[in-house]
């Protein structure tokens, strides 16, 4: 069995105040391993990306405890926690989040440089994550110059160019049409296939489904379904899968 990366046990979140507090997470368990893609599916207010943000140490839980890598951060302050993220985590969401004045070996290397990464070696790792991904031939390139689908894959450049364990995406494919999101999601498959990350995709996107290991369901913050090894009750036929 594959190593866990991310335990989560008992997680609850508590957003607002008064009459509009809502109990966004009412008790999570969940644990991502090495090597596998997971997608974390639900409606809009499901809970869905409150739950990432926690995953990957950027919101805190109400209560319940949460390990990275065998590192509890039920005591962690903000450096640590940062630590936690810059090691551990690579990070793709939905609007892509480049800097349009950079090109796009810039943007990826960003990741390296917010690590102490600097220089021709860090340039150097650049490319190669702009070659992972099919891009290294616009690695010169501003944003406003690619196509959404290009943007999406700098974007999984720079997450996994500092070889994180865990990659959290927001709605990777939500914006892009069915040719980009095959490609986007094939990514993101030999990402935790062939480097043995833990691959987490929140969506709402049934497109996606069969290229997942696993497909966890969540509904008003609780986890209510769960499918693994070939989900074949959740899944729409391969060849429609992200059909336009």
């Amino acid at each position: 069995m594959n190593e866990i990366i991310i335990e989560a046990r008992e997680l609850r979140k508590t957003l607002g105040r008064g009459a509009g507090q809502v109990q966004a997470l009412r008790g999570i368990d969940l644990s991502l391993r090495r090597g596998e893609l997971t997608l974390l599916m639900g409606p809009s207010g499901s809970g869905k990306t409150t739950l990432l943000l926690i995953l990957g140490c950027m919101l805190a839980p109400s209560s319940g405890t949460l390990s990275i890598c065998g590192t509890s951060t039920e005591h962690a302050d903000k450096e640590a926690l940062a630590k936690l993220r810059r090691d551990h985590f690579g990070f793709v969401f939905q609007s892509y989040h480049l800097f349009p004045t950079l090109t796009a070996a810039q943007n990826v290397q960003m990741a390296l440089d917010i690590r102490g990464e600097h220089g021709r070696a860090a340039a150097k790792r650049a490319r190669a994550a702009l070659g992972l991904v099919g891009l290294e031939q616009k690695a010169r390139s501003r944003p406003n110059a690619l196509s959404g689908g290009e943007q999406q894959r700098v974007a999984i450049a720079r997450a996994i160019v500092a070889n994180p364990s865990v990659i959290l995406a927001d709605e990777p494919t939500s914006a892009l049409d069915g040719d980009n999101g095959r490609t986007i999601m094939r990514i993101l498959a030999e990402t935790a296939h062939e480097r043995d990350r833990a691959v987490l995709v929140v969506t709402h996107d049934p497109r996606i489904i069969p290229f997942a290991d696993r497909i966890i369901e969540i509904e008003d913050g609780l986890l209510v379904n769960e499918k693994s090894d070939g989900p074949e009750q959740l899944r729409v036929p391969k060849a429609a899968a992200l059909r336009p």
